[in-house]
């Protein structure tokens, strides 16, 4: 009997030792540390315009004037090949590089060095990773202060590009700076999750969709809500263009304290993407009645082959070939997401989870935001008045732009005019996330 038993419980040891978690799984992202310019146009290849003789490109032999024409296997036949192999460079691991120098190919072994990690004062800093359900595991970082007891926090969900969400040493920007701000002013646990592809994590940010995004937040909160430190009735969620839109899902989905919605729309994409390139035919002076002409002949044809009948671009153009002189995106890519992306977003009801928030809202707009209109922002204001909700505001900041930018008109915006940082925008955020957590009343 002593035997059976003992047996018995090595068999159950055996089986809890093959259930363990796995260690650390991802690798550090690093920089060329080198000044290249990327393929331009239909010309493949990264031109190194400057490299220091003590980087990673340098101590390999690499100069000025060499052509990079492919990384590890991976051609550099355009933009899009370029921004994949940059964001999959890793410290420590061997990168075969080929470039061309005077007619000539060279080719050689270069490992890169890791990317120094961000750091705040009064905060410690946790650079954390989480497998989704589709199997790709990401980075997170989290951010608390440096006190005992549970705390209030912030989840913060960026927008649809593939930029990251650290700010690492050396990184500017105005949205680097609102990160910087919220981590380091609010006074609460921020959380952050770089997408598949991006920073460490694993996957590739250009052929993730939608569904794909969504799960890898998803699993990122489930893990905040464990953390000891954190006080699960008083998350909110702040999120930032296309996060604005999802930030009412997860307060839905997980019975979060509030939401702060930067920078939304809330009609389908088809209709967004419509009212978009109605805009920018206005900015480039088109006439009304030319206008009405090119939506009615050239976009509305093409948004709805893209995101009704689920085409690619390429796909649409194809079929109706004088489509391709007013469609200025690629074969199947959109602002640097696969079609697929956009068309699961098509069909996504998200303006259905306006109408289900019981929590405190606080959405702000920019006056001068070419990308998304005032209607839809007073059209989530009327739908939570229609269904009884109780606690919601809409500022609209002068002059701010879609990038958190001051400008003297959409327009100027547009045209990609120098605007200036304004750090009110950031400090309204805090305020309204602090008053939804109690950190001031």
């Amino acid at each position: 009997m002593k035997s059976k038993n003992g047996l018995f419980v090595l068999s159950i040891l055996v089986l809890f030792s093959s259930l363990t978690v796995s260690g650390q799984i991802l690798g550090r992202r690093s920089s060329w540390e080198a000044n290249i310019k990327g393929p331009e146009g239909t010309l493949p290849g990264s031109k190194i315009i400057e490299v220091q003789a003590s980087s990673p490109l340098g101590k390999a032999g690499f100069q000025a004037n060499d052509i990079i024409i492919e990384v590890n296997g991976i051609p550099i036949s355009d933009g899009e090949a370029w921004s994949e192999v940059s964001y999959g460079l890793r410290a420590n691991t061997s990168t075969r590089i080929k470039a061309v120098r005077n007619a000539e190919v060279i080719e050689t072994m270069v490992q890169f060095n890791p990317l120094e990690k961000e750091s705040h004062p009064g905060l410690d800093t946790y650079y954390e990773e989480i497998t989704s359900p589709y199997g790709i595991t990401q980075r997170i970082i989290i951010t608390k202060p440096k006190k005992s007891g549970k705390q209030p926090a912030i989840v913060l969900i960026g927008g649809l590009s593939c930029s990251s969400i650290e700010t690492y040493p050396g990184r500017k920007g105005n949205w680097v700076q609102t990160i910087k701000d919220l981590v380091e002013k609010s006074g609460m646990v921020v959380l952050r999750i770089e997408k598949p592809g991006v920073g460490d994590s694993e996957g590739d940010c250009g052929q993730s969709d939608f569904k794909t995004d969504i799960e890898g937040f998803r699993t990122a909160i489930k893990k905040l809500k464990t953390k000891s430190y954190v006080d699960a009735s008083k998350i909110i969620v702040y999120g930032s263009s296309m996060g604005s839109v999802l930030a009412p899902l997860f307060a839905n989905e997980f019975d979060l304290a509030g939401v702060i919605s930067d920078g939304t729309f809330f009609k389908t994409w088809y209709e967004h993407m419509l009212e978009i390139e109605r805009r920018l035919l206005q900015f480039q002076g088109n006439t009304e009645a030319e206008i009405v002409k090119k939506m009615n002949k050239y976009y509305i044809p093409l948004y709805y082959g893209m995101l009704i009948q689920k085409k690619t671009y390429q796909e649409v153009v194809d079929a109706y070939p004088a489509l391709d002189e007013f469609n200025y995106h690629s074969a199947a890519h959109m602002y640097g997401r696969p079609v697929t992306y956009y068309q699961q977003l098509q069909d996504f009801d998200l303006a259905g989870q306006w109408e289900k928030l019981q929590v405190p809202v606080r959405i702000l707009r920019g006056t001068n935001d070419w990308i998304m209109s005032s209607f839809d922002n007073k059209m989530i204001m009327d739908v939570l008045k229609r269904n009884g909700h109780e606690d919601h505001l809409l500022y609209e900041y002068p002059g701010l732009d879609h990038w958190n930018t001051i400008h003297e008109s959409p327009k100027n915006s547009f045209e990609g005019k120098p605007g200036k940082w304004d750090e009110g925008t950031i400090n309204l955020i805090i305020e309204w996330a602090q008053e939804m957590t109690g950190l001031k009343s």
